[in-house]
């Protein structure tokens, strides 16, 4: 009994015009710069072109997805279309099994990072990668964590009540603190800031927030900002439908990576620096039930909260801000301990540029059982592994560059796992990778979002254009003007692809199918196989390959095409926004950020002219080409800072003071009279304008060749 993609592939080596027919225009090599740059390449296709071969591909990825191929080609005649879950009864059984097959041996109810299930299920996908001839290799790191305490629980106490919570937030202050509660919905700088705009003091108070909108990390950032003495989270019965006595589990990091070695790899040999990230919070912070949360609201005094705020779900609570009589105690008692966690790889190898590869990795570890945030996407992994495995071993298709599938232990400590890999490597990985693409918690409802670098942009709507038959899904925003603002978010720090983005300069794109709700369940011991099935309506077969189709075809153009689908001129407009932000607030200091931006845009028009008129044959040229390609998300990294300090060092999407977000902010607060340091802020100018200026340079090719054009 062989498999339903051999038998598709060789059909297609049969009657490869009938999947040309399906695939019209799909995978025309001489068409990339038409993809890109909107000019047209013709040639005319032997047999056995490359262009052939990359249809087998493509529609094998088809396969993976539904199996609607194997239909047509047994009635090429059929044009009705059928939406996905009416196709899931006719997609090939042999992919359901192995799809569930999967979801069945990476089910874990006990797999925390560093544990012993989670060991076991590295082996397994150890096991596959060498099943496949992948030839498999194991990232070992020895990191610190925060476990719960080792005898009794943390403990809440309000007025004459105790609360034992089993719950608890990782990288916590330890300590005792007492202080007058005080209810700060959901914790958001603008949430603290109506606060002060009602003459309420935050400082030295305990500080209660509902869990959602932001990461508990953020949450606890914003409070310690304000000077609050601890911070309180709990689920609110209005966005978590769950039992009140459910204990929530996070961390309160706001970083990545182990923050006791920040910037330094966790290697066992590793002398470490006797420093901490400055992510670390400096108050204590705990969960605690929505029970907890329901006996301590009803004791509350104080005035009511602003419009909104009194929206939710407790039973028998009148929502009030607290005052100075509704005193508690919060003692956190963490412990922190060292754990080995492992990493593992395998890699189907390119034919031409076997040293440039695309990253696809996903989350291993989860606090309990974790389907949603790491079952799903770990079997989608080795899926996609075996299914490339098979096109390379069976087909023609010779990829250009490598493609490397990561399983990363610790994703729930914050990218610890993946954060550790790229500092211990990052030298050669930012020449090197020139993508990563996430699959963490890539299921959870029926929406298409995703986070991702602007030159990914153009590869994402294109990939969308591709799977446009499964119309059950809302993919026909990408034929609108504003599919952007539909489909695309901001990548926040608590993103698992954030740290490839903003640390290592390495073009990154994390998608998902959500709901517009949101899923409760993560961070619970309600991430179950039965309640992921409930949030997806059934059809968590029908999305997962949806999604691997998806990922299969963004990794499938990024190795396969002479040139890299990363579109340079999409930074021109991003640029462009941020100096537009600027000017409004000042004008003249701005004048050589705008030519640092007109730098940046002519050399990008400048690449687009050499790719129209570049010999797609020449494979020096392609690869001097993706050179400098490469080289743009890696420039957008600030030279200036200290990455112990300030490690996401993309000026556009990372994080601290070299960033244009926080020259804008600093603007403000100079305006608004809150800040007068004006030499930080000439500083922010110039320090930003010569870090685009040195990514336009570099963009612009080689040093004799520009003459000062740009």
């Amino acid at each position: 009994h062989k498999p339903a993609l051999f038998h598709l592939l060789q059909n297609m080596e049969d009657n490869s015009s009938q999947v040309e027919l399906v695939l019209s225009g799909d995978m025309n090599q001489e068409d990339e710069v038409t993809h890109h740059f909107h000019q047209s390449h013709t040639s005319k296709p032997s047999q056995r072109s490359p262009r052939n071969i990359c249809f087998m591909v493509t529609a094998a990825l088809f396969i993976f997805a539904f199996g609607f191929l194997i239909g047509y080609l047994a009635h090429p005649k059929t044009e009705d279309r059928i939406s996905p879950v009416c196709r899931q009864s006719e997609s090939s059984e042999d992919e359901d099994d192995a799809l569930s097959l999967y979801f069945s041996l990476f089910s874990s109810d006990s797999h925390e990072a560093g544990s012993l299930g989670d060991e076991e299920l590295g082996e397994k996908v150890l096991k596959i990668f060498r099943d496949y001839d992948m030839k498999p290799w194991t990232d070992e790191h020895f990191v610190n964590v925060q476990e719960r305490p080792t005898r009794g629980t943390n403990r809440v106490t309000f007025r004459d009540a105790t609360f034992e919570e089993s719950g608890y937030l990782a990288y916590s202050a330890n300590g005792l603190v007492k202080g007058a509660v005080l209810y700060a919905y959901y914790g958001q700088v603008g949430d603290f800031k109506k606060l002060q705009d009602l003459n309420i003091n935050p400082s030295g108070r305990i500080i209660l927030v509902r869990a959602g909108n932001i990461s508990f990390a953020e949450k606890v950032a914003n409070a310690a900002s304000v000077n609050a003495s601890a911070v309180l989270i709990y689920p609110d019965s209005a966005n978590y439908t769950f039992d009140e006595g459910m204990a929530l589990f996070g961390h309160v990091h706001l970083g990545c990576g182990d923050p006791y070695t920040p910037g330094f790899p966790s290697f066992n040999h590793t002398q470490y620096p006797p420093v901490k990230s400055s992510g670390l919070p400096a108050i204590p912070a705990q969960t605690i039930t929505a029970s907890t949360a329901a006996a301590i609201m009803r004791k509350m005094e104080g005035p009511n909260p602003p419009p909104g705020w009194g929206d939710g779900g407790l039973p028998d609570v009148s929502y009030k801000l607290g005052n100075d009589s509704d005193t508690a105690s919060v003692e956190v008692s963490n412990v922190l301990v060292g754990k080995k966690i492992l990493n593992v790889f395998g890699v189907i190898k390119g034919f031409q540029d076997p040293d440039r590869y695309v990253v696809i990795g996903a989350q291993r570890d989860a606090w309990g059982p974790g389907y949603a945030r790491s079952t799903v996407g770990t079997s989608l992994l080795v899926e996609l592994a075996r299914t490339f495995s098979e096109i390379v071993a069976k087909t023609e298709f010779k990829p250009r560059r490598s493609i490397v599938f990561a399983s990363w232990s610790a994703g729930e400590y914050g990218a610890v796992g993946a954060t550790e890999w790229l500092e211990g490597y990052l030298s050669s990985l930012n020449m090197k990778a020139f993508s990563y693409i996430s699959l963490d918690a890539v299921v959870t409802g029926p929406f298409f979002k995703a986070s991702a670098s602007p030159l990914m942009y153009d590869l994402i709507q294109s990939t969308l254009k591709e799977v446009r038959d499964f119309d059950m899904f809302f993919f026909f925003f990408v034929y609108v003007d504003n599919w952007e603002a539909a489909v695309l978010e901001p990548m926040r720090m608590s993103d698992p692809a954030y740290p490839f983005q903003a640390f290592s300069g390495i073009p990154s794109v994390s998608f998902r199918f959500t709901s517009d709700k949101g899923y409760p369940f993560f961070g619970t011991m309600l991430d179950t196989k039965e309640n992921l099935y409930n949030a997806t309506s059934m059809n968590l077969l029908v999305l997962t390959k949806t999604a691997g189709e998806i990922a299969g075809q963004m990794a499938l153009r990024l190795v396969h095409d002479h040139l890299l689908r990363l579109n340079v001129e999409a930074y021109s407009s991003t640029i462009r926004a941020n100096v537009a932000q600027i000017n409004k607030e000042i004008f003249s200091k701005s004048l050589f950020f705008q030519s640092a931006m007109g730098s940046y845009s002519r050399a990008a028009s400048k690449l687009t002219f050499s790719i129209e008129n570049s010999n797609l044959k020449d494979t020096e040229q392609c690869r001097i080409i993706n050179d400098r390609i490469m080289a743009v998300e890696r420039d957008l990294l600030s030279p200036y800072v200290c990455p112990l300090e300030s490690p996401f060092r993309h000026i556009l999407l990372g994080s601290g003071s070299h960033t244009l977000g926080a020259l804008r902010a600093h603007l403000a607060a100079i305006k608004d009279g809150s800040s007068a340091d004006t030499d930080l802020l000439r500083n922010q100018f110039a320090l930003a304008t010569w870090n685009i200026q040195s990514c336009a340079d570099a963009l612009a090719g080689s040093v004799w060749d520009t003459d000062n054009e740009i």
